[in-house]
């Protein structure tokens, strides 16, 4: 800070030599010139020698206003000029680099012209390049303007091929044009020798000026009419994502490739009005496009690669992806108007630029480094995909391709097509016909599997009896309350013809679906099979765990009572929820589940079932079932429940509505409270 005071002086001192030089060129007296224009039917460009002068006052707009004492503008196209940006011929430097570097706001072009021979009504196009805004009068009389002019300011848009017609009887003779011009301070960081005029306007019979202007228009739609064709494309390939997320909600490239395609979509919109309507003012279109839309989108393109390739970790992609971007924002904000040259100084380009080049080839690698990963995962469709990446990235980096002199413009049937374009329509085209690819083939793999688990579903509505058999002495209720199409719960009620009494078998196998399914049919096969011979609940226990030992991670908890005409109960279990007798749980001993380990001891207990005593047989669906606060229903809320008599549909309703998150099986048995004959039945298997 030492040295602030200095600098300041140095600075003033400078300004002020600036400003007197700026001076110095208006204030050298000029001679009066005047334009001789005989027209006929053509026209005539307004060039050679313009009076000028820096300011704003309305009377310069007067056509007896004397003007001798304002500098020169030649406004005659050197030889061999071209606009620096567009390449475009017959570009004239702007009044930066004649003798006014530093001038930004307000400015007057003054012409006289004398007008012989015209036949018609005239009129005057004006330059299809201007910084920013202008007004045109003749004679004193305001003929139009583009932009919009206030006291102060203007707000100016991008430059629009106009015209604008004399009045009727200004045919000939001498008459005055002067031109209001407003420019920018941004447009000094825009634009190579910015500042007022860049073409002569023309003057001339009005159907040819019309005529002029239309061929103007048509160079302008020449020059981005391509950016139709890729709107185009875009929307259609934005329709067929949106179409397939509808169908298919599980596959997130859909969503990222509709939104990459909607931002594009934007951007490409944003300069197409740019360039035929003046309804976005030329600062915001700029900033809105290389500020706002062209980072997203580039982090569009790369979490949608991430999620094509189905990258694990895609929440890492998004912090560094969402990082990069918010980074490559704000330096493009600082880089660009109307911050960049008021609020950032300008010499800040030595180290923004560089750090700008470095976020885009940040962007760059995490891209390669996705594509790489992708490949190895995917394999066949991930080389399938790489010509799709590498047509995005020479989309998304066309600017640093430039650096390189690699060539990016052509022109293709007169039209004028940037290499992005055409890299953006091939990949989108790529990308859409891989996304049908992919749906198809998850349709026909999500086909097979509803086959699957519709022919599980059968099977198990085939072991599940319309009806519960009747056994002597005993009232069965059941109620199952499936959490998928095919269950894992299951149960088996066997009356035993031998001595009369009645086997029930209850479980719950591990995993859900198809798999769970097929273990069950398993299960209840082993059942079946081994109580023709042996009807011992231990006997059972062990030979289900026999058949299931050495069958991957197959396992269940199983409990098997055996009850007998007196009542007496024998039962064993295998880790699964003990029985409620008459409301209070029975001890029981901890057991492994069947199937995990070989020859494993299972807890056995005997008890009697008096007459009226009521037993309750649940799966831990019911207690496990959870509200939207994560509270679970739990043991407590069941023991409440069954301190009143209670019905099998009662409890597995009351869990069912708290909230099901697995499958819910409720079985009660109750002894009857008077002894009844009852025909015996063939035992009837229950599996959900």
């Amino acid at each position: 800070m030492r040295y602030a005071g200095t600098s300041v002086v140095l600075l003033l001192l400078f300004g002020f030599a600036a400003g007197l030089l700026g001076q110095k060129a208006p204030t050298a007296s000029a001679p009066r010139t005047q334009l001789e224009a005989t027209l006929g039917d053509g026209t005539v460009e307004l060039s050679g020698l313009w009076k000028f002068h820096i300011g704003d006052d309305m009377a310069w707009a007067r056509p007896d206003f004397d003007d001798s004492s304002w500098g020169t503008i030649d406004l005659t196209p050197p030889a061999g000029s071209a606009n620096p940006e567009l390449g475009s011929s017959g570009y004239i430097p702007g009044w930066t680099a004649n003798g006014y570097p530093k001038h930004t706001g307000f400015a007057w072009y003054r012409l006289r012209v004398n007008v012989q021979s015209s036949h018609g009504r005239l009129a005057i196009k004006m330059p299809n390049e201007v910084d920013d805004a202008y007004q045109l009068y003749v004679n004193g009389q305001l003929l139009g303007e583009l932009g919009r002019f206030g006291e102060h300011k203007a707000t100016a848009y991008s430059t629009l091929p106009r015209e604008f017609r004399l009045p009727r009887e200004l045919r000939n003779g001498p008459m005055t044009i002067a031109v209001r011009i407003y420019m920018d301070s941004a447009s000094l960081f825009l634009t190579p020798d910015a500042g007022g005029m860049h073409e002569p306007p023309v003057l001339g019979h009005a159907g040819v000026i019309g005529t002029l202007i239309q061929m103007d228009w048509d160079n302008t739609a020449h020059a981005v009419g391509s950016g139709f064709l890729e709107m185009l494309i875009l929307l259609l390939a934005w329709m067929v994502a949106v179409s397939l997320l509808s169908m298919d909600r599980s596959e997130p490239s859909y969503l990222w490739l509709s939104l990459v395609c909607a931002v594009t979509i934007l951007g490409n919109g944003v300069v197409l009005i740019v360039s035929f309507v003046p309804w976005i003012a030329l600062t915001p279109g700029i900033f809105l496009q290389f500020v706002i839309i062209g980072p997203i989108r580039i982090g569009l393109w790369v979490i949608f690669w991430g999620y094509w390739f189905r990258i694990s970790r895609m929440q890492w992609v998004h912090r560094i992806v969402w990082g990069l971007v918010a980074l490559t924002m704000i330096g493009m904000a600082m880089m660009s108007a109307p911050i960049y040259g008021e609020h950032v100084p300008v010499h800040a380009a030595v180290y923004l630029t560089p750090i700008l080049l470095g976020l885009r080839l940040s962007f760059a690698a995490l891209l390669c480094a996705i594509t790489f990963r992708g490949i190895r995962k995917q394999k066949t469709e991930g080389w399938l995909a790489l010509s799709a990446v590498l047509l995005v990235a020479i989309a998304l980096f066309q600017g640093q391709l430039r650096l390189l002199h690699v060539p990016t413009a052509f022109n293709i049937l007169g039209f004028d097509v940037q290499l992005g374009t055409i890299s953006t329509i091939f990949s989108v085209f790529l990308i859409t016909v891989m996304l049908v690819r992919r749906f198809l083939h998850t349709q026909r793999i999500r086909e097979q599997w509803k086959a699957e688990i519709e022919q599980a579903r059968q099977i198990q509505h085939v072991l599940i009896p319309e009806h519960l058999p009747q056994t002597p002495g005993l009232a069965i209720e059941s109620e199952y309350r499936p959490a998928r199409e095919v269950g894992g719960d299951f149960f088996q009620i066997l009356p035993v013809q031998d001595d009369g009494s009645v086997l029930i078998v209850v479980g719950d196998v591990t995993g859900k679906g198809l798999q769970a399914g097929m273990l069950v049919a398993l299960i209840v096969g082993a059942i079946r099979t081994a109580v023709q011979y042996d009807s011992d609940p231990l006997v059972l226990m062990n030979s289900l765990n026999d058949r299931l030992w050495g069958r991957g991670r197959a396992s269940a908890t199983c409990l098997i009572l055996q009850i007998r005409t007196d009542g007496r109960v024998t039962l064993a279990n295998a880790g699964h929820l003990p029985p409620y007798l008459n409301g209070i749980e029975i001890e029981m001993g901890g057991s492994l589940p069947i199937g995990v380990v070989p020859g494993a001891e299972f807890f056995v207990s005997h008890f009697k079932l008096e007459r009226g005593d009521t037993l309750m047989l649940m799966s831990d669906g019911v207690a496990e079932a959870q509200d939207q606060q994560k509270q679970l229903f739990g043991f407590e809320r069941i023991e409440k429940m069954l301190q009143q008599p209670i019905s099998a549909a009662e409890l597995a309703s009351a869990a069912q509505d708290f909230g099901q998150e697995d499958d819910i099986l409720v079985l009660r048995i109750q002894r009857r409270l008077q002894p009844e004959n009852v025909p015996d039945e063939r035992g009837i298997l229950t599996a959900t």
